[in-house]
């Protein structure tokens, strides 16, 4: 089968970076479905992967954590979906990624594809809604229709993980949604997306905030260059108030935020399946609620660029876009 591929890490400028293979096709575990992948988008930890893993002599690694496509064969022991249902889905990053006609994926990570959505809109949403679920609901411990009265302040709201926790936070909850943003074309995209308020987190946080004489959110998550606000943060937060991340700062130091009895939250939507814990289907259960979400309207896609077909040359440049971490929305490859 057709698949994009690499041996070594290596800068995406080098063409032996990502490179069109034919591989075997996957084999299925027992709880495993069988995916024909009609469409993938592409993440930031593709091109961390990209660069630092390293495949086994002769072994080739398949990149790729956002998919949409349709269900082929089932193993064994599978029970959520039948051949011929359509799918989305992030994976497992100890697994070979869905840049391949042809994946394997635990049925328990899967959730049945919005219907009003094409395969390249939905294939734009699984990894970012995972995570911005996880971080608000499991993490946060925000309550659906709850926190009148209080806010959360999303740093990076424009990037694809923003875009979708804007949209989350303001349908399915109280709180007044604050984005940041530092160019037009950003802005005006945290607004479309849903945000209450944008402010220009390059002229600094606290200005922001008191320009448009907003008080202290309660919650703060930060999507980007966390080392780089973490003092702002420190002093915007509101006292007991809760702040989560899910970049990788080199250091935190987290003593600052004793006085105001902060909490700290780390997100990883990889840690169920990383540790097939035992609440693993819970991804399964909240992609298949943000498909209803979609459906009814209440929730859109956060495509920002259609990049073509799915080959190494278009992921090559995918992957460039990424790394100047200026991207607005997702980044979508359909068709192989």
């Amino acid at each position: 089968m057709k698949a994009i591929a690499f041996q070594e890490p290596l800068p995406i400028d080098n063409p032996l970076s990502l490179q069109d293979r034919e591989i075997s096709e996957p084999i299925l575990g027992p709880r495993d479905v069988l995916v024909e992948v009609k469409a993938v988008a592409v993440n930031p930890v593709d091109t961390k992967m990209r660069a630092h893993a390293k495949p086994g002599p002769g072994q080739w690694r398949v990149l790729g954590w956002d998919a949409s496509g349709v269900v082929r064969a089932v193993g064994s022991q599978a029970s959520l979906f039948k051949p011929g249902d359509r799918v989305w889905y992030a994976g497992d990053l100890q697994r070979a990624g869905s840049n391949s006609e042809l994946q394997a994926v635990d049925e328990r990570l899967v959730g049945r594809a919005p219907q009003n959505l094409g395969f390249a809109e939905a294939a734009a949403l699984p990894l970012t809604s995972i995570t911005a679920w996880e971080m608000l609901f499991d993490r946060l411990q925000i309550q659906p229709q709850g926190h009148a009265g209080e806010s959360l302040l999303i740093v990076g709201a424009a990037g694809g993980v923003g875009s979708i926790m804007v949209q989350l936070a303001r349908q399915l909850t109280g709180l007044t949604v604050i984005g940041t943003a530092s160019r037009p074309e950003t802005s005006r995209w945290v607004q479309d997306m849903g945000a209450h308020h944008v402010i220009d987190h390059a002229m600094g946080l606290v200005s922001g905030l008191k320009a448009q004489g907003l008080s202290a959110p309660k919650f703060v998550v930060s999507l980007t260059h966390t080392e780089q606000h973490l003092s702002e943060i420190v002093e915007l937060i509101a006292p007991q108030g809760r702040f989560g991340l899910i970049d990788d700062p080199s250091t935190l130091n987290v003593r600052p935020f004793k006085s105001k009895s902060v909490s700290v939250h780390w997100e990883l939507m990889f840690t169920r399946s990383m540790y097939q814990t035992s609440d693993m289907q819970a991804q399964h259960s909240l992609l298949s609620q943000l498909a209803g979400l979609i459906d009814t309207g209440r929730i859109r896609t956060t495509v920002g660029e259609h990049m073509g077909a799915i080959n190494a040359s278009h992921l090559r440049q995918a992957h460039t876009a990424i790394e100047t971490d200026r991207t607005r929305g997702k980044l979508v490859l359909e068709g192989f």
